[in-house]
């Protein structure tokens, strides 16, 4: 007669506890590089997001119009006009008497472009000087007109520019755009208003969120406009994004970015 044998009750306990052992053991050894890689990976999520945020911001800052940048009292919105293109313009005839010059001693409506043809865009700016007070503040719209068509020549409504150009240059432009940090986002609005003077956040347009979880209060922005001589400026930018993990801990990622500005109008 052939017999089988099994496992008893006290063998199978014997068996599943000793795999406990093992297991709680070998856990104990992977726990800490587990726990390293997720931190390192929600590390490596928090800066990618910072960065790619901060490339948003300079990339757009970099297409400022001349001395339109400005910072609100809080330090956490920073505004500009965006520049789409610009040209110099026809100061003076050719030796024929020819030319369509753009006038500054009475209203005119066109002009002739002189270079390259500049894209389109919504209005045309002349010399704008808004940080050194004077009127030709293109947020008050004292030296930006709407663009109706642009090409070899530039037309517009009817304008009396207050200031020319020494350079003979122009801009033309797409509207204004603030980068904000507000309720936990780091927001970019557009499709605004012209605001004199600043309103943050703005009312209307449109607005986009670059990145979540921020730090308002470490998040900030400031402005150095830098002497005529210089004709340059420097935007300043703090960012801080802060992540909860699972286990309550928190990961922050600090990041610092500089931007220069060229305000040579």
């Amino acid at each position: 007669m052939n017999r089988q044998h099994g496992a008893t009750l006290i063998e199978l306990v014997v068996v599943i506890v000793v795999t406990g052992i093992i297991a709680a053991g070998i856990a104990t050894f992977l726990r800490r590089p587990v726990e390293g890689y997720v931190d390192a990976s929600r590390r490596a999520k928090l800066t990618d997001e910072a960065d790619t945020a901060l490339r948003r911001i300079s990339r757009d800052l970099r297409t400022a119009l001349p001395n339109s940048v400005r910072v609100d009292a809080s330090g956490k919105f920073v505004e500009f006009i965006a520049t789409t293109s610009g040209g110099r313009y026809r100061a003076e005839q050719t030796s024929g008497g020819t030319g369509d010059i753009l006038d500054f001693t009475a209203a005119d409506t066109s002009f002739d472009v002189l270079g390259p043809v500049p894209a389109t865009g919504t209005d045309i700016v002349v010399y704008n000087l808004y940080n050194s007070g004077s009127t030709s503040n293109a947020y008050s719209g004292d030296n930006r007109q709407t663009l109706t068509s642009a090409g070899a020549t530039v037309a517009f409504p009817s304008k009396l520019f207050p200031e020319s150009s020494p350079a003979r240059r122009f801009h033309i432009v797409s509207g204004p755009v603030t980068y904000g940090c507000t309720g936990g986002q780091l927001v970019r609005y557009s499709g605004y208003a012209y605001n004199e003077p600043q309103v943050a956040p703005p009312a209307g347009g449109s607005s986009a969120v670059l990145a979540g979880d921020v730090d308002t209060a470490a998040c900030s922005f400031s402005y150095v406009s830098g002497s005529l001589g210089e004709r340059t400026g420097t935007v300043s930018i703090v960012l801080q994004i802060n992540s909860v993990s699972a286990g309550g801990n928190t990961e922050r990622v600090r990041m610092f970015q500089q931007v220069q500005i060229e305000n040579a109008p």
